[in-house]
């Protein structure tokens, strides 16, 4: 299904047949929405809708502010966020919600998911709308420049419930200074943030790409538990 040039996949794990069901929105860079199903499946989580959307401009469309280039040959991070989470907000979502009804299910409630740079925006809209009642962030882009002041400085939406925060426990090595500063600015964000909702930090085994689809299911799982 396309909806505002963007690729929109729905899965429904659904067992028992419920009437109402959790929705999580997952942006998501790689298309491997059948490896994370299985990965929720093999991990036993409970029951979920999960609306997976692709086609994305990363760099323009999940970063909330313009920041340079990392790399040599790297897009530019031009900070669109706010125009994609509009579009997510009154097109995306609206047209999710009539899909899902044909299936006679209703959202109980909204979650947001992402990973990598997604993972960012997935917090950021939590300050911006009050959508979701849950955030996922595995492997979140917490070393974007000047976030976590805008962390301190902002106040989260009221809407929301839980958080939870993951990364790979060899993400800190870099040898690019920003980078190397993700371990402690998420520990930093989620350790302020924990003070006003319930967050958990989890790590992982290794880099930023390893087990992907594993590190988003447990997220899942732990979000739709707490």
């Amino acid at each position: 299904m396309i909806i505002a040039n963007k690729q929109i996949n729905i899965y429904y794990k659904d067992n028992d047949n419920s009437k109402t069901l959790p929705v999580i929105i997952l942006n998501n860079f790689e298309e491997n929405l059948s490896e994370i199903i299985s990965e929720c499946i093999h991990i036993n989580s409970k029951e979920f809708i999960l609306v997976e959307i692709t086609n994305i401009n990363w760099n323009k469309e999940m970063s909330p502010w313009k920041i340079p280039s990392l790399f040599k040959n790297e897009e530019q991070y031009l900070g669109n966020a706010d125009e994609y989470l509009k579009v997510l907000e009154t097109e995306i979502m609206p047209e999710i919600e009539k899909e899902i009804e044909k299936n006679n299910k209703k959202a109980e409630y909204y979650t947001i998911a992402g990973y990598s740079l997604s993972g960012l925006f997935a917090l950021y809209t939590g300050y911006k709308t009050d959508k979701f009642k849950k955030i996922i962030t595995s492997s979140g882009s917490m070393w974007y420049p000047n976030f976590e002041n805008y962390i301190k400085e902002n106040k989260i939406s009221s809407k929301v419930e839980s958080i939870y925060f993951s990364l790979g426990n060899k993400e800190k090595i870099s040898k690019n200074p920003i980078l190397k500063s993700v371990e402690e600015k998420t520990k930093l964000i989620q350790e302020y943030l924990s003070n006003k909702v319930k967050t958990i930090y989890e790590e992982n085994k290794g880099n930023h790409f390893n087990e992907t689809a594993k590190r988003i299911a447990k997220g899942i799982k732990w979000s739709l538990e707490n």
